[in-house]
């Protein structure tokens, strides 16, 4: 899910819907038949890049297609303008868009690879592939990409075994951190790259806890972040915290420390899922039960004092 101006988009397993905040709380099928796995806006490339579909590619949306196909609320809107996909991959499993300098560098992981796709301005507009690291021994679940003191290109990526970096000078693959070999398969939530250390400090996220490591994979602090129960979503934000929503509290935890900055009860048991930050608001959703889901958001006043 993503904002457009004050509307939202929505992807669920049917199609895009968008949300219009600014009216009556309408809900409209921007395209329909289609399932969205994950999406992310890119406002200055004019883009909404998503997986999305029975095959899980990339494909990229452009953004005034969709406005104006909100605008005349039609379905007879020229599909050919509207959207492309990035290369011909299938399966993919999860994306993550770095900055780096003037570039943007979409990365991707897939069943047994992880593909770096850079952004090529006009008169291109289109991502254009980089690098890919094919035959990994672990499958990647979620990735990311570390830039180390300005100039040195890492992704790191989780799997069920644990977290691995792949360095882009050398190709070289190893692991950052793996779990006691008792601990069983893991399941990866978020990968931090902390702030104020020129992407050197790393903030690993998996199961109820999470373990800082720099990114040669040497643990950084003496600190393991607990939670207070199993989490089904964890995600980073911009106040330099992180939140973990569980079955029956969202808690919110200085990333830096992992002192527990704040924690909301629910009325009721429930799985959480976050959607996404924009402004100050952090949107989340229900886990889908049957055919609805409900979709919610907490304002962030100050770091820790939050309302939703």
């Amino acid at each position: 899910m993503f904002m457009l101006g004050v509307n939202l988009l929505i992807g669920t397993e049917n199609g895009l819907m968008l949300l219009d905040r600014s009216g009556q709380g309408k809900v409209y099928q921007m395209i329909s038949r289609r399932r969205f796995t994950q999406m992310e806006v890119l406002e200055g490339q004019n883009i909404l890049v998503t997986i999305s579909g029975k095959k899980n590619k990339i494909r990229v949306y452009y953004l005034s297609w969709l406005k104006t196909k909100f605008i005349k609320n039609h379905e007879g809107t020229d599909k050919r303008n509207g959207w492309t996909n990035v290369g011909d991959m299938e399966g993919c499993v999860h994306f993550k868009i770095v900055k780096y300098e003037r570039i943007k560098f979409l990365v991707i992981a897939l069943e047994k690879s992880v593909e770096i796709y850079a952004w090529a301005p006009k008169p291109y507009h289109k991502f254009m592939a980089f690098k890919t690291f094919a035959d990994l021994v672990h499958k990647p679940l979620l990735v990311d990409l570390t830039v180390e003191e300005g100039q040195r290109l890492k992704v790191v990526y989780g799997s069920s075994h644990g977290f691995h970096a792949i360095d882009l000078d050398s190709s070289s693959v190893f692991d950052l951190y793996i779990p006691s070999m008792n601990h069983g398969p893991i399941t990866p939530h978020t990968i931090v790259i902390l702030p104020e250390t020129k992407g050197m400090q790393l903030l690993l996220c998996y199961d109820n806890e999470g373990v800082y490591v720099d990114s040669m994979g040497k643990i950084s602090k003496n600190v393991v972040l607990q939670w207070g129960e199993l989490p089904t979503s964890v995600a980073y934000i911009s106040t330099g915290q992180i939140m973990g929503w569980g079955n029956k509290a969202i808690e919110i935890r200085a990333a830096e420390t992992g002192h527990l900055d704040g924690v909301f009860m629910h009325k009721k048991a429930q799985k959480l899922k976050f959607l996404c930050e924009r402004n100050d608001k952090v949107f989340f959703s229900s886990m889908r039960t049957g055919t609805s889901c409900q979709i919610y958001f907490m304002t962030l006043n100050k770091p820790g004092l939050s309302n939703w």
